[in-house]
């Protein structure tokens, strides 16, 4: 079963200003007693920051015409429904998508229909955007979700109540803090897709009020300050929001558009530019990425890279205590020729030592001005080693994780993920640890490989972002 989420406070939107599909066929309900709910499933596929819309075909019997998201009668359980209605109506299987979470069911009815509906929404991540149309649809388009509210996109139909039923799923304050299973990077763009969100839901609602850009931007600067301090340990996570709304009162400025229009576009574009640099330096690091290589934990530009380069043979360490780097493996084993092994971190050194491996290759949350990184808990055991017996490390990350701050906040994770028991025994279970620049050969990023003595360049460029938050 999968964990359901409620709606919270910063997410809220315009409850009932556009919302979720349901498909069906035009002869499956006849008969259908009217008085009581259907229960419908409604999923969104997420790629790049932008959602999959569907527009009804003429073969389904209600709300055609109309755009929605993936969609179906809820017959049985609606957690496995919506997996068959994504196989049915976008061809993707299984291993294709990926649930982000469930959310609380949307209830509302249709006057026009004489029908009461209970909307499940779900939020799923797709490794693709190449997808086959069913019968029930006529076309698609991959879009931000800010495009589903009324007077902000590009004035589609849509089925009723979508923006509701996305904003159940959508990113929050509170799921970024609560993310363990993601990377920096990924986060980072998911906190930018949450001040995009608020930003569209303010511009939607000046149709029904006089506009307040003074007022607008306080909230989105009151907003924009909890998602920089909602993970301190991740320099990218700032530098993007503080990029974002930096870039907005620049437009703000000079186009005249104060509020929340400037920082809407400049989040759109500033998602954009992220996922553009991740990638960067993703392919710049698969070029030196062959023959046999050693890596920890999860980072989606590792990950990439990797999958990219396929080099011969991958070196995976689990990555206790939440051992994302079983997933990691389980990946590369799926998606490339590469050989990979699965070996615990206690072993990372001897395999160093006793492997003729390469190169190590990880990822960071943060690189300090000094050229030091913050990674997962081991990298730093792991570096330490590699430099030990003459193995080059390459750390792989765009230049917005690079970090203003000499002193990092490192966080630790829960006491239970090591000790459970009862005995009276302190438990260590730091999340980071910092690595030392001069057991780091290259920092690759998007813009090539730096030394780590050319990091305090990037340092200083950084620091402007942060000028907007100046009275």
């Amino acid at each position: 079963m999968v964990e359901r989420t409620a709606a919270s406070p910063e997410s809220d939107s315009l409850r009932g200003v556009v919302a979720s599909r349901m498909s069906d066929s035009p002869t499956a309900h006849d008969g259908h007693d009217e008085a009581s709910a259907s229960h419908v499933v409604t999923a969104f596929l997420r790629s790049r920051g932008e959602v999959l819309l569907l527009r009804r075909s003429d073969a389904v019997g209600t709300y055609e015409g109309q755009w929605g998201g993936v969609s179906g009668f809820a017959e049985g359980r609606p957690d496995e429904q919506v997996r068959a209605e994504i196989r049915e109506e976008t061809g993707l299987e299984a291993a294709a998508v990926s649930l982000v979470r469930a959310g609380r069911p949307v209830e509302f009815a249709d006057p026009a229909l004489e029908r009461a509906w209970v909307v499940h929404p779900y939020l799923f991540d797709c490794e693709t955007r190449e997808i086959e149309l069913s019968e029930e649809h006529d076309a698609a388009e991959w879009v931000a979700p800010t495009e589903l509210l009324e007077s902000v996109g590009d004035d589609r139909e849509t089925v009723p109540e979508l923006w509701t039923a996305y904003d159940r799923v959508a990113p929050t304050v509170r799921s970024i803090a609560a993310d363990d299973d993601h990377g920096a990077a990924f986060l980072s763009v998911r906190a930018l897709e949450v001040l995009r969100d608020r930003a569209g839901v303010i511009v939607a609602d000046r149709s029904d009020s006089e506009a307040d850009p003074a007022a607008e931007w306080d909230e989105l600067a009151a907003l924009a300050d909890r998602l920089l301090e909602v993970r301190p340990s991740m320099a990218v996570l700032r530098n993007r929001v503080n990029r974002t709304m930096a870039n907005a009162d620049d437009r703000a400025r000079e186009a005249g558009r104060a509020g929340a229009p400037a920082v809407l576009e400049s989040a759109l574009s500033n998602i954009d530019r992220a996922l553009s640099a991740d990638a960067d330096a993703a392919a710049t690091a698969s070029d030196r990425l062959d023959g046999t290589v050693a890596t920890l934990s999860r980072s989606g530009t590792v990950l990439e890279a990797l999958e990219t380069a396929e080099p011969s043979r991958v070196f995976v360490a689990e990555s206790r205590p939440a051992c994302e780097g079983v997933a990691v493996a389980e990946r590369l084993a799926e998606t490339t020729a590469s050989t990979v092994t699965i070996h615990t971190d206690a072993a990372a050194a001897h395999v160093l030592a006793r492997d003729a491996i390469g190169r190590v290759v990880v990822g960071a949350d943060t690189v300090r001005p000094d050229g030091s990184v913050v990674n997962k808990a081991g990298t730093r055991a792991l570096a330490i080693a590699a430099d030990y017996e003459g193995i080059p490390v390459s750390v792989v990350a765009a230049t917005d994780k690079v970090s203003t701050r000499e002193d990092v906040n490192l966080e630790s994770g829960a006491r239970s993920a090591v000790y459970d028991g009862d005995a009276p025994i302190d438990v260590l279970n730091p999340t980071f640890d910092v690595t030392p620049a001069d057991c780091i050969d290259e920092i690759v990023t998007e813009r090539g490989a730096l030394a780590p003595d050319d990091i305090a360049a990037v340092a200083e460029e950084v620091r402007e972002l942060e000028t907007w938050r100046s009275p």
